[in-house]
């Protein structure tokens, strides 16, 4: 019962998005293709750049049917093909030409950067692998990104593309450590909390001005069956 005068009962509020927010469904790439140790993968401003797996065109095509009646007013890319590939059937659907977003591409890993050798090194166990999953800082590899310069990059470009669609649903098709970084920078959590989002998973968050709202992670119900192959660790 409520404690107001005439007893009348009041129901829970559900939460509605608040007027001048941006809602962004945070999606992660479909599943990339696998490494070849002797072949690395063309590069895009110093970062591996590999296309989808097979398995991921098919992630992508079945997140494009999940979000196909969603009201979308703007879809975001990274510089890197995997992205632009995974929002390719939601693009086609929708009618909307993607936009480059280049600051949310993934966190560089430096020295472990575009021929696989960061799946070798987590896979095995590398000594600097368990450090930066203990410490929860992928600068512990050797050239890697700054832990600060890339929170900073991350979340300038979540904040312009959310001045940007104010009272608008934008989907932002990115990278698991971006992911991780957005969340955990909305949730104030440790670094890594966030870390791990599934191939072709959405994330939502809301953006109001200074105040960043986590309403849901890593949602794979339109993934039901099981595909030829795992899900790559962690980018």
């Amino acid at each position: 019962m409520s404690d107001n005068e005439g007893g009348e009962r009041i129901r829970q509020i559900r939460f509605t998005r608040p007027s001048g927010a941006c809602e962004l469904l945070l999606v992660r790439h479909g599943e990339s293709e696998a490494a070849d140790p002797n072949e690395p993968f063309p590069t895009v401003d110093g970062h591996g750049d590999p296309a989808l797996h097979a398995d991921g065109r098919v992630q992508a095509e079945r997140l494009a049917e999940r979000l196909a009646d969603e009201p979308i007013d703007a879809i975001y890319v990274t510089s890197l093909r995997r992205t632009v590939e995974t929002a390719a059937p939601l693009a086609a659907r929708k009618g909307i030409e993607p936009i480059v977003e280049r600051d949310l591409r993934e966190v560089f890993l430096g020295e472990w950067e575009g021929g696989g050798m960061f799946r070798h090194k987590v896979i095995t166990q590398d000594p600097i692998a368990v450090r930066m999953m203990q410490e929860q800082r992928w600068d512990v590899i050797p050239g890697a990104e700054p832990a600060q310069a890339f929170a900073a990059r991350v979340r300038g470009a979540i904040t312009r593309i959310a001045e940007r669609h104010r009272d608008q649903t934008v989907v932002v098709v990115s990278h698991g450590g971006v992911i991780g970084q957005i969340l955990c920078d909305a949730a104030q959590s440790r670094a890594f909390a966030f870390t791990g989002a599934d191939n072709a998973s959405i994330s939502q968050l809301v953006v109001h001005d200074a105040r960043w709202i986590v309403r849901r992670f890593n949602d794979t119900a339109h993934l039901t069956s099981r595909l030829s192959t795992a899900p790559e660790p962690l980018t």
